[in-house]
């Protein structure tokens, strides 16, 4: 029995569903059944476009200005820090997080507090484009499953994730676990009340915040959680000199192995950052399916290292992207995609004159719009195993609008100059939230 459309959308879109492919999909109907799922992308005018035309419950017609593209997979926010978004970028880590950001984690003790920022949050977030956001919350139980309970309502793919440390030397006393033990079962307590909430769209995920603020009781026991109760896992991984030197310090090995030791290392494991990351390291990461949150911003700040993307990449490693709030300074997933082509290119040309310009940077290391983009929808989604990210029969339907004529961010196609290409490129570097249109997640319009 043939499934009517639920919506069918008109127009043309743009996606990378591999990092070296832009596809155009140019004048189609694409139809979406009511489980939010792509039936068909077919083009106008062909039969089974004016099928999908005729017996759609909803159409969208997209301007000629408009533009579909995927929706954002944001592969790692600190929620909790939206606060101090744009603040508090003058310290290195190990300061920032004492001094700055674990007291404002603390707050989120009070439920009404945290109730206030999600509702401001997320309805943001979604209006910037993020259809998926991977949340760390804080350590608390109830301030956590209201994160779950607003991304819910507002219609946000998500997986939230309450925070566990409790390391007497790597948290501050007001601000950690009370023990190994309690840690690990608020984690379970939390992974259960998140899938209570019945919603296929926003799921758990086990967060150890990383290796420096977490016992080794700890460690273990929540890799033990995830094998028992199979939710995913998002952690930091080899971040900085002061972070991965720690965790050398304390183990004689890598972020990476000691986690994967500690069965933290599984199939949609998102490692934020990954800046120090060796060969060795790569090669675990790819056997075990986990994948890397790259957050060109943020690096910017706390890395002491340009993340070499192109290389991980090549590794066959899975790579997506994330913004870090608040230790990135930009709520917007596309202006990541750029800061991640910008980052790429001071790496591959390098930074110091005084070398000759042969030694000055790393070789092939360069990423282009298509790469970033495919990076910040398909490779996040591939990352956290979801089928969305790409335009295609079988993928949910996340999708964004965008309008390219716009005055207040300076976007605009000519007539004769600009190609879909570099009409494309131009979305990338130009969006601004007013220029989004229409948000739908799973088919369900939430803009």
């Amino acid at each position: 029995m043939t499934q009517h459309p639920a919506l069918a959308v008109v127009g043309t879109g743009y996606h990378a569903p591999t990092a070296s492919q832009l596809e155009v999909l140019e004048h189609v109907v694409i139809a979406v059944g009511a489980d939010g799922v792509i039936l068909g992308i077919h083009p106008q005018g062909s039969e089974a476009a004016d099928a999908a035309l005729r017996t759609a419950a909803q159409v969208h017609h997209l301007t000629p200005s408009q533009r579909l593209l995927p929706g954002l997979v944001d592969l790692h926010i600190h929620a909790p820090q939206w606060p101090q978004l744009g603040t508090g970028l003058d310290l290195p880590l190990e300061r920032w997080l004492f001094e700055y950001t674990f007291p404002l984690e603390a707050r989120y003790a009070d439920l009404a507090f945290a109730r206030e920022v999600w509702a401001h949050m997320v309805p943001t977030l979604l209006a910037h484009g993020t259809t998926t956001a991977v949340y760390f919350g804080s350590v608390h139980e109830p301030a956590t499953l209201a994160l779950a309970e607003q991304c819910v309502a507002s219609g946000q793919r998500a997986f939230v994730g309450r925070v566990a440390m409790d390391h007497p030397e790597g948290t501050p006393t007001w601000y950690r676990d009370e023990s190994a033990a309690a840690g690990i079962e608020a984690s379970r307590r939390s992974v259960d009340a998140v899938r209570a909430l019945g919603s296929a769209l926003v799921q758990p995920i086990i967060t150890p915040r990383f290796i420096p603020a977490c016992s080794d009781e700890l460690l273990h026991g929540l890799g033990a959680l995830a094998a028992e109760t199979g939710a995913l896992v998002q952690t930091h991984c080899s971040e900085s000199d002061w972070e991965h030197g720690a965790v050398l310090q304390r183990y004689g090995i890598s972020d990476t192995h000691a986690l994967h030791s500690m069965g933290l290392l599984r199939e949609g494991t998102v490692l934020a950052h990954g800046n120090h990351l060796g060969a060795d390291d790569l090669a675990t990461i790819r056997t075990t399916g986990a994948g890397v949150a790259h957050c060109p911003l943020s690096n910017s700040y706390f890395a002491n290292a340009v993340f070499p993307a192109r290389r991980v990449m090549d590794a066959g490693v899975k790579v997506g992207l994330g913004t870090d709030i608040a230790g990135g300074a930009e709520p917007g997933l596309l202006a990541q995609c750029a800061l991640a082509v910008t980052s790429s290119r001071m790496l591959h040309d390098g930074v110091d004159q005084h070398l000759p310009a042969g030694e000055r940077g790393v070789p092939d290391s360069r990423l282009d719009v298509v790469a970033a983009f495919h990076l910040g929808t398909a490779g996040g989604a591939d990352v956290l195993g979801i089928p969305v990210g790409r335009l295609q029969a079988g993928c949910q339907f996340d999708a964004i609008v965008v309008d390219t004529a716009s005055a207040a961010s300076g976007m605009r196609l000519w007539d004769e100059v600009d190609d879909h290409a570099r009409a494309f490129e131009k979305i990338v570097r130009l969006t601004k939230p007013a220029d989004i249109g229409a948000v739908w997640v799973a088919g369900r319009a939430v803009k």
